[in-house]
């Protein structure tokens, strides 16, 4: 056998306008959400910006969806070779990489914002004399009165960690748990273990949003935590806003490897 046969053919995809409009959907989807906040806080009373927001979303969601059909028609038409699922789970790996460093770099601000900025606006450490602006103000946390009551006024009290957030962090233990058993059913060939603990952990994935829906609800109406409630407030949000908008998105990936398995797509 010469070197040449030695060679696996690699797939090359078609040129695709998917990328194109993922882009618009996110644009759309994040310049609607700033409209909408920014339309709460003026007190407008305006659809705009959650018009644009579902459209944005609408764009988003099809895009997903035709993309994940290329991928399994390209899949079930065997076009991937064993090179082309290595690059897939590279892709994987530096897409998780810059997803940690993501998270990182606003845990580092939370820490800086708590460690650091909350004493010096207090007048405690290096930069103490920056009290001057508000000599009036102790140094907490959590952040419920802010250094200028008027404009950014603070929150009742925060979110404890019992039940709501603790609730949550069960829901996603748990799924870690069922994914993990239905990843053992793949390799042992047991499409109904597959198919019963996926579903599993696409339901955990849904409580685990209603959940937080409801914490966010609470959060706004009875506790008064908001955007506007200052620092600790806006970092709330950021943190878990995102990692709720990373759970949407793993499961509705989750969802779809769902559907996949009862069509029987997956073998051992």
């Amino acid at each position: 056998m010469s070197a040449q046969d030695a060679y696996e053919e690699y797939y090359v995809p078609h040129n695709s306008k998917l990328p194109i409009f993922a882009s618009f959907g996110i644009f759309l989807t994040l310049y609607g959400m700033g409209n909408m906040f920014n339309e709460m806080k003026a007190g407008v009373d305006s659809s705009f910006g959650e018009l644009v927001f579902m459209t944005g979303s609408l764009v988003m969601g099809g895009t997903l969806f035709a993309w994940f059909s290329v991928v399994i028609k390209e899949n079930q038409e065997k076009l991937y070779s064993n090179q082309m699922n290595r690059s897939f789970v590279w892709g994987m790996s530096w897409f998780i990489f810059s997803e940690v460093m993501f998270f990182a770099a606003f845990f580092g601000a939370l820490f800086y914002v708590r460690v650091f900025v909350v004493d010096w606006i207090g007048g405690v450490g290096e930069r103490g004399p920056s009290n001057m602006l508000w000599p009036e103000y102790q140094p907490h946390w959590p952040m419920l009165n802010t250094p200028d009551p008027i404009r950014f006024p603070g929150a009742a009290d925060f979110v404890h960690w019992w039940p709501l957030p603790f609730v949550n962090t069960a829901l996603l233990l748990t799924s870690s748990v069922t994914v993990t058993i239905a990843h053992h059913g793949i390799n042992e060939g047991d499409r109904k273990k597959l198919v019963t603990w996926l579903g599993f952990t696409v339901l955990l994935g849904l409580i685990f949003l209603c959940v937080q829906a409801y914490e966010y609800y609470h959060a706004y109406t009875d506790l008064g935590l908001t955007l506007n409630a200052g620092i600790f407030g806006t970092t709330f949000f950021m943190l878990t806003g995102f990692h709720g908008a990373h759970v949407t998105l793993g499961t509705f990936m989750l969802a779809v490897m769902f559907f996949r398995a009862l069509k029987g797509h997956f073998s051992k």
